[in-house]
């Protein structure tokens, strides 16, 4: 049995959006919503099940499309397995998070949304703490990806 390196990583992403926390906790609350932006646009969703509440999972499978610098190989299944922690309506979301590469963890993260108001919108502090385990995406991959994920929640939101 081979030793893989671990490598650990924390990153805090801010975001203001010009909506009332009410409606960006529900972007993340309602399946339905999040479905709709919880995405990279170079993935094909094979499931998605949600039960948000506190020891309530997430589950998704999905597969690559395209060849994006750091990303796997076209056709890759790739998953997220979810477990809420702490959920505070309108202000609080702390999840932890497996990502998958095929049946391989190829990292753990703990993750906290902060929700608070600013005038009359949102401001989202979210901080993620993780494990990257031997070849995965890192941590500048993984911030990039949620920066992107928030590009997104914000055209959702604005729709």
């Amino acid at each position: 049995m081979s030793k893989e390196e671990v490598v650990h990583s924390t990153f805090t992403i801010e975001r203001t959006f010009p909506v009332p926390p009410a409606r960006v906790f529900e972007a993340f609350a309602d399946s339905s919503k999040k479905r709709r932006w919880f995405r990279d646009d170079n993935e094909r969703a094979e499931s998605f099940a949600a039960d948000f509440r506190v020891g309530g999972s997430e589950k998704s499978r999905f597969r690559f499309e395209g060849n994006a610098p750091g990303a796997p190989p076209a056709g890759t299944l790739m998953g997220n397995d979810t477990v809420y922690v702490d959920i505070v309506e309108n202000e609080r979301i702390v999840f932890a998070y497996v990502m998958l590469v095929g049946d391989r963890r190829m990292s753990a993260s703990l993750a906290t949304i902060v929700l608070e108001p600013a005038g009359k919108g949102t401001r989202l502090v979210f901080t993620e703490q993780s494990a990257f385990f031997g070849a995965s995406d890192g941590p500048k991959l993984r911030k990039e990806g949620w920066t992107g994920l928030f590009e997104k929640l914000e055209r959702a939101l604005a729709a």
